[in-house]
Formats: C-alpha cells, structure tokens, sequence
C-alpha cells in the first residue's frame, strides 16, 4: 500500500471500493477464505487510508470515501463475513470522520444496497440457478428489491462525486446508505 501511495503522488480524494467477500454462514466460509476476504476490503481500505492519509493530512486537504455495503447494517446471516466485515469499515469511517477534521480531511462513506455489477449478476445467477433452476431468470430475484431493481452503478457514482464535493464540505463520519427504501 505504501509503493501505491508514493507512486500515485498527491491525492486528493481517495476511494476505497473492494468486494469479494464471499456469501455463506458461519460455519460456511472457512478460516482462510475469511481470512483473506477481510485482508482484501477491510485491511485493504485501512492499509490504504493509513498510506495516504499523512500526506493529505500535511496539505490539511482531502477526502477519503469508502464504498462499503448495506449488509453491515442488515446483519444477513447467509453472509456473515461480509456483514461483520462491513460493520467494522463503518466504525472505522466514523471513527476517522470524527477526528479527521482536525487535519482538514474528511471521511465519509456509502452502503450501497444491491448494485448492478458484474458480482450482483454473478451471485444472482448462482441463486437463480439454484432457486429457479435457472441462471437466465436471474432478473427475477430483481423484483423483490424496491424499484423491482438494484441501483444502477452510476446512482452510487453521483453520491460518491457530491460527497467528495465541496457542496458536502461540512460532511465527515457519515455513513450514506443507498438502499432504495428497504
């Protein structure tokens, strides 16, 4: 993390965005599975907060925006690592948030909610096919989100440009979740 951060020079909005975690209960997703999932996104999105966070703290400028997900606010049981992983990215942002000002940085973060991305559509095909016997009725299990969809990818995008922008300067902590309503 410390070879990208010196390679990328002088950030001045850092978003932190990592999947893969995989779906399964507790007994599911074995030690090293888990593991590894966590050392992705959440050792991931703190390794490299803690890499660039010193030279935006010197220029008493930035924003840190980390992409997390709904489930560490749900708490599903079919994904527990996810969830207890996602909860853990949510302390840690506001945590940062609140002490952050104090070097001009903000820190904020979005949960979005099921988002069509090409792990969405993976995890929905798996199901369908699993569900409905089928993976091209993937579409299906859409209709129950509200909207009958998930968000599209640019919906978060916008979110993720407003809070990095000035127009939420006085922004930090804050956990936006993009959940449609459900």
């Amino acid at each position: 993390m410390v070879k990208v951060a010196k390679e990328a020079g002088a950030i001045d909005i850092l978003v932190n965005n990592a999947g893969a975690i995989p779906p399964g209960g507790l007994l599911d997703v074995d030690n090293e599975t888990w593991r590894r999932a966590w050392d992705l996104k959440v050792f991931g999105f703190i390794s490299l907060t803690r890499a660039i966070y010193p030279s935006m703290a010197a220029r008493k400028s930035g924003v840190i925006i980390n992409i997390i997900g709904s489930a560490g606010e749900k708490f599903p049981p079919a994904y527990i690592a996810g969830a207890t992983g996602n909860a853990s990215l949510m302390a840690f942002t506001r945590a940062l948030g609140r002490a952050s000002s104090a070097d001009g940085i903000r820190v904020v973060a979005i949960n979005p909610a099921g988002t069509e991305t090409d792990r969405h559509i993976m995890l929905l095909r798996d199901q369908a096919q699993r569900q409905l016997g089928d993976p091209e009725r993937w579409r299906e299990l859409d209709k129950k989100l509200p909207f009958g969809r998930a968000a599209h990818p640019s919906e978060i995008a916008y979110a993720a440009a407003f809070l990095a922008s000035p127009r939420s300067g006085y922004t930090s902590g804050t956990v936006l979740t993009i959940d449609g309503g459900g």
